[in-house]
């Protein structure tokens, strides 16, 4: 099964406030929004829709269930409106869930109570900053979260999850070959990350990767389980 896109905990009273620095690269996702100011709500109705109608929005999240123990901690890496890492909680693990964009944080509250749905930018990660210091055992960015990053900043997303791993955590992104991220470009970002490539495959319901495949998902893990940096 390919991407659906991104999602992410606790319900918060109120609109999510967010903790963006003023001096940062703008995601492709905000640059779009500033192209198409509606974008974020098409998106959040977009799958509220799609579950009404029974599809199957939860392939990624079965990947990440498999990968862990019950009970596990996840961070939901780019959770857009909640639903990987509400389909993640409902099966008993601990989520927490970061996305650039206040409304779909709102989604997430409003339709995935319980993990912690927090704003923020991947690439100025820091959890323990805002309470958050437990590590996790998987980080995941589904969803085409990759290609939506700054570019020049998909590296220090990679090593910002990394800092917030277990030494024996993993890490797990899923994203369209033909989005201007190509496999050759990320296999040099996660070794310049610090990171081990573990898998690579086609698509989430373990399809292996070819050079001709049009999705990537790779599981990747700290080189050599040494701390992360952030």
């Amino acid at each position: 099964m390919r991407p659906c896109a991104p999602e992410g905990g606790e319900a918060r009273p109120g609109p999510p406030k967010p903790a963006l620095p003023t001096d940062r690269e703008p995601t492709l996702w905000e640059r779009k929004l500033a192209e198409e100011p509606g974008h974020s709500q098409w998106y959040i109705d977009r799958f509220r829709r799609m579950a009404a109608e029974g599809a199957d929005l939860v392939g990624e999240a079965r990947l990440i269930d498999a990968m862990v123990p019950r009970g596990a901690r996840i961070l939901d890496a780019g959770c857009g409106p909640g639903r990987l890492g509400g389909h993640l909680h409902r099966q008993g693990h601990t989520v927490v869930g970061v996305d650039v964009d206040p409304a779909l944080i709102e989604a997430a509250q409003a339709d995935h109570p319980g993990p912690t749905w927090l704003v923020g930018d991947l690439a100025h990660l820091d959890l323990p900053a805002r309470g958050v210091t437990e590590p996790f055992d998987v980080a995941v960015a589904a969803g085409n979260v990759m290609v939506f990053a700054a570019p020049s900043t998909r590296v220090e997303v990679l090593r910002r999850m990394a800092a917030h791993l277990t030494p024996t955590g993993r890490i797990v992104v899923g994203f369209h070959t033909d989005r201007d991220y190509p496999v050759p470009q990320l296999r040099r970002d996660l070794v310049e990350a610090g990171l081990t490539e573990d898998l690579l495959l086609a698509t989430w319901d373990l399809r292996p990767y070819r050079d001709d495949s049009d999705f990537v998902v790779a599981v990747m893990s700290r080189a050599g389980g040494a701390p992360g940096s952030s």
